[in-house]
């Protein structure tokens, strides 16, 4: 894609609506080809997959999804813009999948703004990368203090990208064109900002860095299904009974079974405050749950006896639920004095001095090292702490080459001689590792 020139000049407007762009910037109305119609037939499918195997460098894709409107996280709408082949806006809805289109972009680079996101549907859809560039942990690691595709794009290429149409429902069929507009526009730009963002990391010797993390999300699978997803219902922390986590449990597989044969979002259904607030009253009678103070949703009371039976079967139950799981994770850092006081000043002690490595290299620190890696290894750390023990141990946690270098030395000093605790009374450092 060629640069900011008086062609893409002629497609953005003066002033821009409220809302997230900057209104002093131009705004990007027009893709420079037109709306492009929606691929959804075999045929079509077949051309665009010729076209983007003609075209010349990467490829920039972006998947437009129906997040709390449709049941899963599938893509609704697949954009891909190659030099040479244009914009092509496909519909995965009619196909099984777009292997047709992977195998047209073999051994090309994909550039997607926050890859981790869009992955995992174009996964189930038979199409992963070869090599990849990603906008916005590019914008991160340059140390640019907004990371969202519109503000990058603003202070990099000096226009506004308007993004009113993002959490729309993209399984509405027909899609308005206004939805293909900016669904066009959003890979349109992402070729100049890539050239832009990797002369920023190579003028700041990070393009390796970012190589390095690139291929790391590349290479790293769609994640597997999580054991007990029903524990993560929000607002489960609240109830201390067995029995009333027992109907969270079976109320929450109903509404997951129930929406995945609609096909709808869950929440949609009934919220998951409403599970929880059932849970804690667990009525008898129909009349009761509906009017237990905070359950509601489309489906309280067109599903109330499904809801019912659900409590009902949580007291006949004699297999509870245990109120927490085991697991090999630290306790929250705000305990480890009173757990294990050599712990707690083993972090307390190298989590600044990561920070300020961080900030030396002008990046955030979570994007330095994950900081569960920095509390699993204050926690328990290599018997004997070395250079080679804590670079091994940070290895094995998952930390890339280029953190290991970064990092190992600081984190084994701050290991070896810790600064003593704060003094009780004393206020503590702020913990900025995520708890």
């Amino acid at each position: 894609m060629s640069s900011h020139t008086s062609e893409q000049t002629d497609r953005v407007e003066a002033s821009t609506p409220p809302g997230e762009a900057d209104e002093t910037l131009p705004l990007l109305t027009e893709p420079r080809d037109g709306v492009p119609l929606v691929i959804d037939t075999q045929a079509g499918l077949e051309r665009a997959a010729a076209a983007l195997a003609a075209g010349t460098g990467p490829a920039a894709v972006d998947a437009e999804r129906a997040s709390g409107f449709r049941y899963g996280q599938r893509a609704f709408l697949v954009q891909i813009r190659r030099e040479g082949a244009g914009t092509w806006l496909i519909d995965p809805e009619p196909f099984d999948d777009l292997r047709i289109i992977d195998d047209a972009l073999d051994g090309v680079e994909w550039i997607l703004h926050a890859a981790s996101q869009d992955l995992p549907c174009l996964s189930e859809l038979g199409m992963w990368p070869d090599r990849l560039f990603d906008t916005e942990l590019a914008a991160r690691l340059a140390g640019l203090p907004r990371v969202g595709l519109a503000a990058v794009i603003e202070t990099q290429l000096g226009f506004s990208l308007a993004k009113e149409h993002s959490a729309a429902d993209w399984s509405k069929r027909p899609l308005p064109e206004p939805w293909l507009r900016y669904a066009a526009l959003d890979v349109e730009v992402l070729t100049d900002l890539r050239d832009k963002l990797a002369g920023l990391l190579e003028r700041a010797g990070k393009l390796a860095i970012a190589e390095e993390e690139f291929e790391h999300i590349r290479q790293t699978p769609p994640a597997e299904p999580r054991v007990d997803p029903w524990r993560r219902t929000s607002g489960l922390h609240q109830l201390r009974d067995r029995r009333h986590l027992a109907a969270v449990r079976q109320m929450w597989l109903e509404r997951e079974d129930l929406a995945q044969r609609r096909d709808v979002a869950p929440g949609r259904l009934i919220p998951d405050s409403a599970i929880v607030a059932a849970a804690k009253a667990m009525p008898s009678t129909v009349p009761q749950l509906l009017g237990t103070k905070g359950f509601h949703g489309r489906a309280a009371q067109k599903e109330a006896p499904r809801w019912l039976k659900c409590i009902s079967d949580a007291r006949k139950l004699t297999d509870l639920p245990p109120l927490h799981i085991s697991t090999n994770a630290p306790p929250p850092p705000r305990v480890w004095a009173e757990k294990d006081p050599e712990a707690a000043a083993r972090l307390l002690t190298a989590r600044p001095r990561v920070a300020a490595r961080a900030e030396s290299l002008g990046m955030p620190v979570e994007n330095l090292l994950t900081p569960d890696y920095l509390r699993r290894i204050a926690w328990r750390p290599p018997a004997e702490l070395s250079l080679e023990t804590v670079s091994t141990a940070l290895a094995e946690l998952g930390a890339r080459p280029w953190q290991i270098e970064q990092l190992a030395a600081i984190i084994t000093v701050a290991f070896l001689d810790p600064d003593p605790l704060p003094v009780k009374g004393q206020q503590p450092q702020k913990d900025v590792s995520g708890d």
